[in-house]
């Protein structure tokens, strides 16, 4: 019997032992106070929009499409997806589409930008824009501005005899084709799905018919 109970007690002891322990690992570790977030880094960055020298200091982390959208107040250039998908933030820099949302701010030193109120106003719209209204190729309008500036983009490459995926001859200029500007236009999603409305909107721009 005496060897019974001592058992019982080592037993019981074994187990409170166990317990304390396991509350003991997963106890929250004592608060340490910590310092305050470092101060961002910041650069001067001067560039070309839409003809006129802008010059900005900006957090380094921060995206032309930011730039534009808060900084300088473009809000034509929209935010969809913010990871470069959707093509609602695109804008011409250089002469070249770009998706503003996954480029920053301080790779454009010296460069010259393009948005969508740098294409035409109100007054005095380009042929493109005309021609979206046209063909009611905006639907919503949130995709909008991408698109035509994608569009812009798109008969600029044509132009200068740049082949895409689709082209059949390498060494021929490029034919406005509903399959060439279908692929050209691809990085760039109309939720409404306005599809066929924007593609004869830019062929009739382009002088052909797709």
């Amino acid at each position: 019997m005496h060897d019974l109970d001592e058992l019982q007690l080592s037993r019981r002891g074994l187990m409170a032992a166990g317990a304390a322990t396991a509350a003991v690992s997963v106890s929250p570790p004592t608060a340490v106070a910590q310092d305050g977030p470092d101060a961002p880094v910041t650069a001067k960055v001067a560039f070309t929009v839409n003809g006129e020298k802008r010059s900005l200091t900006l957090d380094t982390r921060t995206t032309l499409l930011d730039a534009l959208r808060e900084h300088l107040k473009l809000t034509g250039s929209k935010k969809g997806c913010d990871h470069g998908q959707c093509g609602a933030c695109t804008v011409i820099v250089e002469g070249r589409r770009i998706n503003a949302c996954l480029s920053l701010a301080v790779m454009h030193e010296g460069d010259a930008i393009t948005t969508i109120e740098g294409l035409g106003s109100p007054e005095r719209l380009h042929p493109l824009q005309a021609a979206f209204v046209k063909h009611d190729g905006y639907q919503c309008g949130y995709c909008t501005p991408g698109q035509i500036c994608s569009a812009k983009a798109v008969l600029d490459e044509i132009k200068a005899g740049v082949p895409s995926h689709v082209s059949a001859d390498l060494t021929a200029a490029p034919k406005v084709t509903e399959d060439e500007l279908r692929e050209r236009m691809s990085g760039n999603i109309c939720r409404c799905g306005a599809y066929s409305n924007i593609i004869e909107a830019i062929a009739e721009v382009a002088g052909g018919r797709a």
